[in-house]
């Protein structure tokens, strides 16, 4: 059984790895998996009161003060049906704020529903309060609760913020005056006094970590290795050194937090999206609920401005949609009765009702929140390397920090210049840089890619879509819209197009096939008037016969026309399925019905191309119909007439010839394939079965999202590369000039903070979605 838990007060990336490691090896324990930047624990295993207690026991002998809770959704409002009322006099509003004998929020009063109403005068007739009830001036429920949320967290950063300056600004205060009084005056008391004092308001948290964890038999973490070289640099005399030490420190730290705090919303902005409130029609009225009670069936009514609580199906009206924060496009949608809408889409005109075909913690917002959120938790190989690198560097480090202070000491007897090398060891030997720049890095990815409608099922997924040569596309529903339409009209006699498909729309009425009911929906979404014929019949694999207006209509395709000794003009044969038209005895002209291209299937392909990657389209349509399809995309290479176990052994001589490769697909049989690809991308718009097996899924289901995917995965690989490099490479260098006789503790702290800052700065770059747009 899984479970999720919370876990507070962990600051450092490489204890929370350690952490995870102990609580994976705890009896009932199957696995455990720590999600740092969204500090959560996912558990499988026997959950208990006793187990609990191990794992709080267990990760404070690693980093004294950490505290794991059982993790519960935090619930602003809870509105049950009893709990609904009518503004009248004397009366609680639904957000539990008494407006009896209330006409109007003061002038800078909070209700207590959490908004602000202070630009408010009155509550207007026919207005309702923002707690589900419209005030005038304001647009939706959702926009100021969400509004609303977003203060408060600002709120708690800035205070946050606050407590991290205020004593940073201090300690650089008392270390600038240290350094100013021993150069100016000749007080030594005074001045290492000062350095004293700075060093305690810049480190206390650090010292307090770091005898706390020793109690608990914790020596190699950050906090002792940050002590043990200040004490030691102060032992030697070099005060400025130890105060430097732990002044860029607490700088790091700070940086890490905005980093991690950034990188941490691109994530919880989608589960934000989540709605809490909804109006649902109960015994003939509309009344504010809370969204747990949504089950599929229910009506719901979607106001302006409103986000839709659940996935439904329109029953009366029609708008405008925002769905960016579901498939990452801008353009807003028009939908009208009987279209299908999704969760977390924002209603931008005009009020209608849905049915739901979900309840609201099945439906799509509910699912990509908590997809994204697995996502960041799974851990890339490249991740699982540096945490396994820094569990055996911090004690290699460690023991040559100790043979450097030792060793050559007793050979020079330079004991105070060898013992100062030591500590510029100890300064640079954390791993933190590493263990958490690396993730930070891929959870970044992640975040980016899920504004862009792009759900990456890990950070493996990611790491493998990078290092992917080849990309094969299914034909229908994945570079094509998956649906018939008219393309082409030819007429070949006296009557002109119009008159052409508006006799071959009376006659196919009758047919149920994809063919004759595209025609139709032509025909009526244009405006055609149609026949009812006298009499219709289908011919199976033909086509269909009709008497309309007293004459005799065949539509149909070719073989219907020769069964019937009618001939049909020698002309060029577009590609689609082909659809005479025959009134008495006589073709007259014909349709073209065909699968349309994707608007960005042909760009996709141009860009995959430039960036060096190898196209393919595996179909299991004609050939003749992939190959013209091909050309006109411009597909390195095509197969037709493919089925299944046809496209998994393409799949195979793909990945012999180019390297891996990622197929992208949405139909049932893809399956296979795509769990055979070495990664899987699914459309949106594809079956279970396929968004089941996929790697990745597209939410907007267009071939140029695969493109932003791959630019995405290319970038978090090279960043993530980079930091490993970089890191390793300015360490190496401080600790070779140690080793040859030139420490400085102030590269030192360069190397660790400076480093450490620089990464994560690095790995945050992924966020800028505007490079992949």
């Amino acid at each position: 059984m899984e479970k999720y838990y919370s876990i507070s007060n962990l600051d450092c990336a490489h204890c929370g790895a350690k952490i995870e490691e102990a609580i994976s090896k705890l009896e009932g324990v199957e696995s455990a998996v720590l999600n740092f930047p969204l500090k959560k624990f996912k558990i499988k295993g026997e959950h208990s009161d006793e187990l609990l207690a191990r794992m709080n026991e267990v990760a404070n002998a690693i980093e004294a003060g950490v505290i794991i809770t059982a993790f519960e959704e935090k619930h602003h409002h809870s509105h049950k049906h009893h709990q609904h009322h009518e503004h009248h006099h004397d009366v609680e509003c639904s957000c539990g704020h008494d407006h009896g004998h209330e006409h109007s929020h003061e002038h800078g009063d909070e209700c207590s529903c959490g908004h602000d109403h202070s630009h408010e005068h009155s509550h207007e007739h026919g207005k309702e309060c923002s707690c589900g009830h419209d005030h005038s001036h304001e647009h939706s429920h959702e926009h100021h609760h969400e509004a609303a949320h977003s203060h408060e967290d600002e709120e708690k950063e800035y205070e946050s913020l606050l407590g991290d300056i205020i004593p940073l600004a201090a300690g650089i205060i008392l270390f600038a005056a240290a350094v100013i009084c021993g150069k100016t005056l000749d007080i030594k008391p005074l001045t290492i006094g000062l350095y004293i004092a700075a060093y305690l308001v810049l480190g206390v948290n650090v010292l307090k970590a770091t005898f706390r964890n020793l109690r608990n038999g914790n020596i190699f973490d950050e906090n002792f290795l940050m002590t043990a070289a200040t004490i030691g640099a102060f032992a030697l005399g070099e005060y400025a050194e130890a105060v430097g030490v732990v002044l860029f420190f607490r700088i790091g730290e700070i940086f890490e937090d905005y980093a991690v705090s950034r990188s941490r919303k691109a994530i919880t902005d989608v589960a934000g999206l989540k709605v809490e409130e909804a109006d649902m029609l109960v015994d003939g009225e509309f009344i504010r609920v809370d969204s747990d009670e949504i089950s599929e069936g229910d009506l719901l009514r979607i106001k302006p401005g409103e986000r839709i609580a659940a996935d439904g199906i329109i029953e009366s009206g029609s708008s405008k949609i925002d769905t960016s924060a579901v498939n990452g496009e801008p353009v807003p949608l028009m939908v009208k009765e009987g279209d299908t809408v999704f969760s977390g889409c924002i209603n931008l005109s005009d009020t209608f009702t849905l049915r739901t075909t979900a309840a609201a913690s099945d439906s799509m917002i509910s699912k990509i929140a908590q997809a994204v959120e697995d996502a960041s938790a799974s851990k890339p190989k490249i991740d699982r390397f540096i945490t396994r690198f820094a569990k055996v560097y911090t004690p290699i480090v460690m023991a040559i920090a100790l043979l450097t202070a030792v060793i050559p000491s007793l050979i020079t007897g330079d004991w105070s210049k060898w013992i100062y090398s030591a500590l510029t060891f100890l300064v640079i030997s954390c791993p933190c840089a590493l263990v958490l720049s690396v993730p930070l890095a891929y959870f970044s990815g992640i975040g980016a890619a899920s504004k862009l409608g792009i759900l990456f099922k890990g950070g493996n997924a990611i790491e493998a879509l990078a290092k992917v040569k080849a990309i094969a596309f299914d034909k229908t529903g994945t570079l094509t819209n998956g649906s018939f339409t008219v393309t082409e009209i030819r007429s070949y006699g006296s009557l002109d197009k119009n008159e052409i498909i508006s006799i071959c729309g009376s006659c196919e009425q009758c047919s149920t096939h994809p063919v004759a009911e595209s025609i139709v929906d032509y025909c009526r979404q244009n405006g055609m008037t149609l026949s009812q014929p006298e009499s219709s019949g289908e011919i199976a694999g033909r086509g269909v016969s009709a008497v309309v207006d007293g004459k005799t209509v065949l539509c149909g395709n070719e073989r219907l026309m020769k069964e019937n000794g009618i001939s049909v003009p020698d002309d060029t044969i577009p590609l689609g399925s082909i659809v005479y038209v025959a009134i008495d005895g006589k073709v007259c002209g014909m349709a073209v019905v065909s699968d349309t291209v994707k608007k960005t299937s042909a760009s996709a392909v141009s860009q995959l191309r430039q960036m060096g990657i190898a196209t393919a389209m595996l179909t299991g349509d004609k050939s003749e119909n992939a190959d013209a399809m091909a050309k006109e995309l411009g597909v390195d290479s095509v197969k037709g007439d493919l089925l299944p176990d046809g496209k998994l052994a393409e799949i195979e001589r793909i990945r012999r010839e180019k390297g891996a490769v990622m197929f992208v697909g949405d139909g049932f049989n893809d399956g296979p394939v795509l769990a055979g690809a070495d990664v899987g991308g699914a459309m949106h718009s594809g079956s279970d079965l396929a968004l089941e097996a996929a790697d990745a899924v597209f939410m907007n289901s267009e071939p140029e999202s695969v493109v932003k995917a791959k630019k995405i995965a290319d970038k978090t690989l090279r960043i993530s590369y980079e930091n490993i490099i970089f890191a390793l490479a300015v360490k190496a260098a401080v600790l070779i000039l140690g080793l040859i006789g030139h420490p400085s503790m102030w590269l030192a702290v360069f190397a660790d903070s400076g480093t450490a800052m620089l990464l994560i700065l690095n790995s945050v770059r992924v966020l800028n979605t505007r490079k992949y747009r």
